[in-house]
């Protein structure tokens, strides 16, 4: 997206357009109208009729105006469950506590301007519309815009519905010139021209490009879809092949409305040219929710006609005929059939048969996936693992669901959903959907198997985590006596790991102590590996607790000894935090803050946002002991903001809140009220990458901050602006030569609204005139006074 606007810390996942976006003004104009009377926006409309496409443009012209712009895709979702949890890992929200993942929302949505784009709304209606009513509720700066094939239903929402791109009258002549002032006859000139260059309205053709046009409807996939065929066919015989088929259609579907008897058509007719091959391939891979990988569709689609060293070729044929679109993801290529599309091809498979075989051998590759994951978490390849598993979370849920539905496969399910502990639940957070499916897998497969004494232990130790101490201590005495029963030594020293954990976190150090021991042992003697790092790691901090700190030390050393052997590194982030910390109670600053850096070196590298706030806020402890104030106050602000954007609760603020009230009062005396409060308002205004590039030394962003021994931001601290927030960033947009109206759509809030904040501006600065204004803009700017040492409206620098 374009950076132009001033804001401090702006996020998002929105995709980049791989075509052109053609025409839509009057309703992107529509669409900020309407923003302006009502913070939910749903645009309603047919399959393909572009709402997805018009709501990322819509939310890319309105990005300046939010700190955060996030695209939920909820085309591949099924379980209105995890509509929460779905909208809370995509904006990296963690739920590390008992509360409800809305509350987890909540927080994270009040730490900044939010808008959010819903897409794909229509299958999961009712809670759609629960989770949206509940967040604008409870977060009055969030935005919301839907889409949908019918709206939400819900007080103050707005519906605006999506027609077809405009064409001209019918019988209406009018010169080449003028036709292209169409949507609808734009789009497909432009799609026209990217497959045949040099395409363009002649005498000759504009005719029939206008009623090949005007027979789609002006729908834009049915446009696009069209085309792709100019390839092969002229504009006439487009033309004409695509009259036979309505006539054959119309007798066969008049249940249909015209708009979907227009699209299934061009969708039928594209089907038809396919080859036997691709025809086949086409509704297979419609198995697939969300986009898949190569190896995915090798796996789950071959068989029955298509060999597995064909599928590259097909696949290839697909992509050319538009029917899957080609993405990347985390820099891997992969494949993504649009919903409309993947509809049709599920009709296409041949019966429940067909579908429930496909589904199985789906089933299978993943937990295949999972069971490589898990082998090959505890070694170098864990950072890769990370980043895959949660790219394929849709085919896990999907994988896991199927377990629920076919009769016999349950245990099956369980298995898979307690593997994922290590590699997917944990590291991620995702503590609230690995109890859901771990609750619902352990109800429908009751037997008293090994499989299900682990399963119980992890929804304990899940449950632990979100500080659930009542259902952790259920499970935890269920999973234990069932192990006994079962003799399974492994188990048993699972159940004391994650027992003594729990205690540890508690408090209650002496009997985690002890619990650790027999866990360290009985790990040990299992031939435990990536467990036996947490047992000793776990062990070291609570017997440091205990004060015995010389232990404490070896027990971590030999911790991260064996996750360094083996190449692990995201627990290890954690043993260095608290070595860290360890090192700077002993008063050995250097080795604690080289200790630290390395954690959050670590910790980036998985997004593990408590990991990397308790990192920052371990650095913050040592730079206060080195005597650097200023610095010292950002990296607590940042350790504060990092975890309050993911929606999580500091852990330190628990477990180490007495280093953290004793740096706070060891600031205050030195730099007064002001200036610290000004500080840590600063470091939690970062980004994230700045805050890490901060706290690591690395070279300093705009805000002019270094890591070096001397405190240079003292004497550089500005004059502190009488401005708000708001009213700084209004400020800049008049000195920008921006109206009131103009303000009011690039910020998206009511004209009225701009005007009450001017007269404020006005009135603070004593001035007259918005010349006035400008001109004190640009004094501030090139006295380096631009509203930064509050976090106000400031230049745009990397996000995260």
């Amino acid at each position: 997206m374009a950076t132009s606007a001033p804001l401090t810390r702006r996020v998002g996942n929105l995709p980049a357009e791989l075509t052109s976006f053609v025409g839509r003004r009057r309703d992107l104009t529509e669409i900020r109208r309407l923003q302006n009377v009502s913070r939910l926006v749903t645009l309603t409309g047919a399959g393909g009729v572009g709402k997805t496409r018009l709501a990322l443009r819509a939310a890319a012209e309105q990005h300046r105006a939010f700190d955060a712009v996030w695209l939920i895709d909820l085309a591949a979702l099924d379980d209105p469950e995890l509509v929460t949890e779905t909208v809370a890992a995509t904006m990296g929200v963690r739920d590390q506590s008992e509360k409800s993942s809305v509350t987890s929302l909540i927080q994270a949505l009040s730490a900044q301007r939010t808008l959010l784009v819903l897409d794909n709304c229509e299958h999961l209606r009712d809670a759609c519309a629960t989770l949206a009513d509940r967040l604008l509720r409870a977060v009055p700066d969030l935005r919301i815009i839907a889409t949908s094939r019918q709206s939400l239903g819900i007080m103050g929402e707005h519906q605006m519905k999506v027609a077809p791109l405009p064409l001209p009258e019918p019988d209406r002549r009018l010169p080449g010139e003028a036709l292209e002032l169409y949507d609808g006859v734009l789009l497909f000139l432009e799609r026209a021209a990217a497959v045949v260059p040099g395409f363009h309205l002649t005498a000759d053709n504009k005719d029939a490009v206008v009623e090949l046009c005007r027979r789609l409807d002006g729908i834009p996939l049915a446009i696009e879809l069209a085309a792709v065929r100019l390839r092969a066919l002229s504009v006439d015989a487009l033309l004409e092949r695509l009259d036979n088929r309505y006539g054959l259609l119309a007798s066969g579907s008049p249940t249909l409305a015209p708009r979907q008897r227009t699209l299934h058509a061009l969708v039928d007719w594209s089907f038809q040219l396919l080859s036997p091959p691709e025809r086949t391939l086409c509704s297979r891979v419609s198995i697939f929710p969300g986009h898949f990988d190569l190896a995915a569709v090798e796996a789950v689609c071959t068989g029955g006609g298509i060999e597995q060293h064909d599928v590259l070729d097909l696949i290839d044929a697909l992509l050319d005929k538009s029917l899957l679109l080609r993405e990347e993801h985390e820099g891997q290529v992969r494949y993504r059939m649009l919903e409309t599309l993947r509809e049709f091809g599920r009709h296409r498979l041949e019966g429940p048969g067909e579908r429930r075989a496909l589904a199985r051998r789906h089933r299978d590759h993943y937990l295949r996936l999972v069971e490589r994951a898990v082998a090959e978490w505890f070694g170098p390849a864990q950072l890769t693992w990370y980043t895959r598993l949660r790219l394929e979370l849709a085919h896990l849920r999907a994988a896991m669901e199927f377990c629920l539905d076919e009769p016999g496969e349950a245990e099956t399910g369980l298995r898979m959903a307690a593997l994922l502990f290590d590699p997917l639940w944990m590291p991620n957070a995702f503590y609230s959907e690995g109890r859901y499916w771990l609750d619902r897998l352990l109800k429908a497969a009751p037997a008293l198997t090994a499989v299900r004494a682990e399963a119980l232990c992890t929804a304990a130790h899940l449950a632990f985590m979100q500080a659930d101490p009542t259902t952790g201590e259920l499970r935890i005495g269920e999973g234990r006596a069932l192990a006994e029963k079962l003799g399974d030594t492994r188990i048993l020293a699972w159940a004391s790991l994650i027992a003594g954990i729990a205690r540890h976190q508690s408090g209650d150090h002496a009997r985690a102590a002890v619990l650790l021991e027999e866990a360290v042992a009985g790990l040990a003697a299992a031939g435990e590996g990536i467990a036996l790092v947490v047992g000793l790691f776990a062990l070291g901090a609570a017997v440091g607790y205990l004060g015995d700190s010389e232990r404490a030390a070896l027990l971590l050393e030999r911790s991260l000894a064996i996750a360094e052997r083996h190449g692990e590194r995201w627990i290890r982030s954690w043993v260095l935090t608290v070595y860290a910390i360890q090192a700077w109670q002993r008063g050995d600053t250097a080795r604690a803050k080289s200790l630290a850096r390395e954690s959050l070196r670590i910790g980036r590298g998985f997004d593990d946002r408590l990991a990397i706030g308790t990192s920052m806020e371990a650095l913050g402890w040592i730079t206060q002991s080195e005597g650097r104030h200023t610095a010292a106050a950002r990296m607590l602000g940042a350790a504060v903001g990092v975890c309050r954007t993911a929606g999580i609760s500091p852990l330190w603020m628990t477990q180490h809140g007495e280093f953290h009230e004793r740096c706070v009062h060891a600031l205050r005396a030195p730099m007064g009220e002001r200036a610290l409060d000004r500080a840590l308002r600063q470091g939690a205004r970062l980004t994230l990458d700045d805050a890490i590039a901060e706290a690591l030394g690395e070279p300093a962003d705009a805000r002019g901050i270094e890591d070096r021994g001397e405190e240079p931001q003292e004497a550089a601290v500005p004059e502190t602006s009488p401005l708000t927030r708001r009213e700084s960033e209004i400020a800049e947009l008049i000195a920008q030569g921006m109206s009131n109206r103009d303000i009011s759509s690039a910020l998206v809030i009511a004209l009225r609204t701009t005007e009450g904040h001017v007269e404020h501006i006005l009135t603070k600065l004593g001035f007259n005139s918005r010349a006035q204004i400008a001109a004190w803009v640009t004094a501030r700017r090139a006295g380096g006074q631009d509203g930064r040492d509050r976090g106000e409206a400031t230049p745009p620098h990397r996000s995260r």
